[in-house]
């Protein structure tokens, strides 16, 4: 397990807070606020999600959806809708973004401590546990750095 790739999008992730209120609706209806704060609460709900859960109660029952997806690297767009948790506010404050750059940060820090069936379920490709946490938020958080990529202009 290695956490230089996420770290290095969350870097990523913390240069496009510059470009934060651009928005480009022909690439997505979301501006690049909403996507930075989504791929940070993403990062960090898994984080703490892994944290808290009880490895003795983890099954391995990771779909065939998520496995072709982890081999292929990427996830289609628009085909997926995030979770409650982790929709970003109606209003996105840069200073709000700067803190969870901060937990996150933190957060990927103590995944390297984690027992590997620590876990989170995710809606679509069921339990994802230690040693898929990190390809898994690689795979998440790229898909969002490309689309601020495309409305940036970069």
């Amino acid at each position: 397990m290695n956490s230089d790739k996420i770290n290095s999008l969350i870097t990523t992730l913390e240069a496009e807070i510059a470009h934060y209120k651009i928005s480009n609706p022909e690439v997505s209806k979301s501006n690049v606020a909403w996507h930075i704060d989504h791929s940070l609460k993403v990062i960090n709900k898994v984080c703490e999600t892994l944290q808290k859960s009880e490895p003795e109660t983890y099954k391995n029952n990771f779909s065939f959806l998520g496995k072709v997806f982890f081999f292929l690297g990427f996830f289609p767009r628009g085909k997926a809708k995030a979770p409650k948790h982790v929709i970003p506010p109606e209003t996105i404050l840069k200073a709000d973004l700067i803190s969870q750059i901060e937990l996150a940060k933190a957060n990927i820090k103590t995944l390297s401590n984690l027992d590997k069936n620590a876990y989170f379920k995710h809606p679509l490709f069921g339990n994802v546990n230690t040693p898929r946490i990190y390809r898994f938020l690689e795979l998440h958080t790229n898909h969002h750095v490309k689309i601020i990529g495309e409305i940036v202009g970069n």
